[in-house]
């Protein structure tokens, strides 16, 4: 495996080049500079990629846009986690054969998670002639190329890998924020838990250089970059398959020492692989944010073990105990599923007593969703649709109960908000705070990219209203 590859970086680089002089022929033959919008669907992961997708469509001359309407080439960044996912590209693609008819000239492209499922392409192939590119996550740095052939090809291209031995990261990026960033330190995902479609789509776990991933946000520092976000499958692996291991305590601990960044967040960590070297290493360095995402998926160990998380309930609850008492203010965040195949009233009365026990700031809750490929979906014993619904809904009720109670205990206290954007209500900006909770105040655009103090006076469940700290309401 190769952090850089010489003749892919520069083979693409030329396609960019190349991509430019037809991009600007077909600007002139249509009257009008081409646009381009990419819509991504589904995690962190997918949204960095579509970065990485801006910043290439931008490079080759295209103006970005947010609207579908307006653009002259729209890609969808697609997830596949859950079939709801699916049903929304395939709305989507629906709602574009009337703009294309409007627009010959629209190229429609789709990559991501869902096209490295073959029976998806497929489909697409068969009920979709809308589409004009199609590619997966493992060749996504061959944009360029793929570009460049279907503008001058004016026919589909196909081109879906199912792996690469390589990591190419230095191409154009367009990032949303000026002041945040994501960084993959990993892609793919070795777990296998038995719902999940991860692994046969993203591949087995690749772990970016330790230098690479440290350069990479030295650059970004000295961009204007002052809060990163580092990315993976599972970040707790980080580094088992480089030739020399690092752990993800040791590299996060690097990147707080870096200059001008003063904030460092983490996604996703799966419990199994979270070391108390990692606990301590959060506890002393204050730019670590005070939250931590930590799915749990099930409260019952019968369920956990069908699901192969490879940890049991005892377990995720000693961590939970660890993280409180090393970092006492931390805002602890986990994903749930209902109704995984032959989950009980038992089982999920676990789960609420989970959820209970732990007192989370904020759950993230999915009705099971069968994924062709994956062990659960040929597992007896699939739940009726009306039993996980009237489950989920109880769920649902709990979570607001507790995760409330949980968000209101920093009531009246003055912390920092990294403020993002303007609010939709004029004079007001929002921004979140270290424990990643939502912040509303009153401030100008000009706040935009900055740390502010703000007094949180008013949690309203999931979120607070506040007062800029030295600036009383007038």
């Amino acid at each position: 495996m190769t952090e850089l590859h010489t003749e892919t970086d520069d083979r693409q680089l030329l396609y960019i080049e190349r991509t430019k002089h037809v991009v600007a022929q077909r600007s002139r033959e249509i009257g009008h500079p081409l646009s381009a919008c990419v819509v991504t669907f589904g995690c962190q992961m997918n949204a960095r990629d579509s970065e990485k997708l801006r910043g290439i469509l931008k490079a080759v001359g295209y103006q970005l846009t947010d609207s579908e309407d307006e653009a002259d080439f729209i890609a969808y960044n697609t997830c596949t986690v859950r079939d709801n996912a699916d049903k929304h590209v395939y709305g989507r693609l629906g709602k574009l054969v009337g703009l294309k008819r409007e627009k010959p000239w629209l190229i429609v492209g789709l990559c991501g998670c869902m096209m490295q499922e073959p029976q998806v392409v497929e489909k697409i192939k068969k009920s979709y002639p809308v589409v004009d590119l199609i590619f997966g996550t493992h060749n996504l740095f061959t944009f360029p190329e793929l570009l460049h052939r279907v503008l001058t090809d004016q026919r589909r291209v196909i081109d879906v890998w199912e792996s690469s031995p390589e990591i190419v990261e230095n191409l154009p990026v367009e990032r949303k924020y000026s002041f945040k960033s994501g960084v993959n330190i990993m892609f793919g995902c070795n777990n296998f838990c038995s719902y999940c479609i991860v692994p046969y789509v993203r591949g087995r776990e690749k772990s970016r250089e330790p230098e690479a991933i440290l350069d990479e946000c030295r650059r970004l520092a000295a961009d204007g970059v002052i809060e990163i976000m580092l990315l993976g499958q599972n970040v707790n692996s980080y580094g088992k398959t480089l030739e020399h291991p690092v752990s993800f305590a040791k590299l996060l601990d690097e990147v707080c020492q870096i200059d001008g960044i003063k904030r460092v967040r983490f996604m996703t960590s799966h419990p199994k692989d979270l070391s108390d070297e990692l606990i301590d290493v959060i506890a002393k360095n204050p730019k670590i944010c005070r939250h931590f995402h930590l799915p749990v998926q099930s409260g019952s160990d019968r369920i956990l073990k069908a699901m192969n998380r490879h940890y049991d309930r005892a377990r995720y609850l000693d961590i939970v105990r660890k993280l409180r008492e090393k970092v006492p203010d931390i805002s602890l965040t986990t994903d749930i599923i209902v109704g995984f195949p032959g989950e009980t009233e038992a089982d999920f009365e676990d789960t609420l007593s989970l959820v209970r026990e732990v007192g989370y700031d904020s759950v993230f809750t999915f009705i099971y969703s069968p994924r062709t490929g994956t062990p659960a979906a040929a597992m007896p014993d699939q739940v009726p649709e009306k039993v996980v619904h009237e489950r989920f809904d109880r769920l649902l009720n709990e979570v607001r109960e507790t995760a409330e109670e949980r968000c209101a205990r920093f009531q009246g206290r003055t912390m920092d908000v990294l403020v993002e954007e303007e609010n939709k209500e004029p004079g007001y900006v929002t921004g979140r705070i270290s424990n990643n909770i939502t912040v509303h105040f009153k401030g100008s655009k000009d706040l935009i990219g900055k740390l502010v103090p703000v007094t949180l006076d008013d949690c309203r469940g999931f979120y607070y209203f506040g007062t800029r700290a030295g600036c009383p309401e007038s």
